[in-house]
C-alpha cells in the first residue's frame, strides 16, 4: 500500500479509511462504536503505508468519534467492532452516558450558533415607542356665577279704576310676571302705560296691579 501522495487533509483522511476498512469505518448511515486502542492497531496497519500520518489518522480518528452519527450509535446493548468489524465487547454504561451527554451539547451549541446567525441576517428592528398618551387638558373650574339676591316679594292688588291717575307707577299683567311701568294717559276705560322697557301699551284696568 506504498504511495508517494500524501494526504493532509482530514476528509480526504476519512475516505481513505472508508475504503480500506470498510468493516469499521462507514461512511453513510448507523455507525458502530469503535474498539477502545483502536489506533494502536490502526497505527500499526498503516505503518509502512506513507500515504498517512500518524498525526492525520490521530484527528480523522477524532472526527469520526465525535460526529453526531457516531455518538448517536452509542447505545445500550451494542458491541464495539474492530479494524475488520468484528465484535469486541459491550459498551460500559459510562462510556454511553458521556456520548449522549457529548451529542446534547453538540446540538445545543449548533441550534444557538444558527439563532445567532438567523438573528444577525435578519436584526430585528427596534420596537416602535408607543406614542405617550398625552395628558388630558385639566378643565379649569370656572368660576361660580354670583348668583344674583332674590328679589324681595311683591304682593300685588288689583287697581281700581277709579284710582289710577297719570304718572302713577303701577305694574301690567303680561304674560306670567308682572312688569312695572307709568301711567301716561287715561282715556274711557283705556289706561296708557309706558313700561320701564320704553314700550307703550293700553291695556284696561282689571290688568294694572298696585303694590
Amino acid at each position: 500500500m506504498e504511495s508517494t501522495d500524501k494526504l493532509t487533509d482530514t476528509n480526504a483522511v476519512l475516505a481513505y479509511l472508508y475504503e480500506t476498512f470498510p468493516s469499521c469505518f462507514i461512511a453513510e448511515g448507523e455507525t458502530k462504536p469503535l474498539k477502545i486502542g483502536l489506533f494502536q492497531d490502526l497505527a500499526e496497519r498503516l505503518a509502512d503505508d506513507s500515504k498517512v500520518s500518524k498525526t492525520q489518522l490521530r484527528v480523522a480518528l477524532r472526527r469520526y468519534t465525535s460526529s453526531w452519527r457516531y455518538l448517536k450509535g452509542v447505545k445500550a446493548g451494542v458491541q464495539r467492532i474492530d479494524l475488520d468489524g468484528q465484535d469486541c465487547g459491550e459498551l460500559e454504561q459510562e462510556h454511553i452516558d458521556h456520548a449522549q451527554q457529548t451529542l446534547k451539547e453538540g446540538q445545543e451549541k449548533a441550534k444557538a450558533k444558527r439563532q445567532a446567525q438567523a438573528a444577525k441576517a435578519n436584526p430585528k428592528k427596534p420596537a416602535r415607542k408607543a406614542p405617550s398618551a398625552k395628558a388630558a387638558p385639566v378643565k379649569k373650574d370656572r368660576p361660580a356665577k354670583a348668583k344674583k339676591p332674590a328679589e324681595p316679594k311683591v304682593n300685588y292688588v288689583p287697581a281700581k279704576f277709579d284710582e289710577l291717575k297719570q304718572k302713577q307707577r303701577v305694574s301690567v299683567k303680561l304674560g306670567q310676571n308682572p312688569v312695572a311701568g307709568v301711567i301716561t294717559d287715561i282715556k274711557k276705560e283705556d289706561v296708557h302705560v309706558q313700561l320701564d322697557s320704553g314700550l307703550v301699551v293700553k291695556v284696561r284696568a282689571e290688568h294694572i296691579l298696585l303694590s
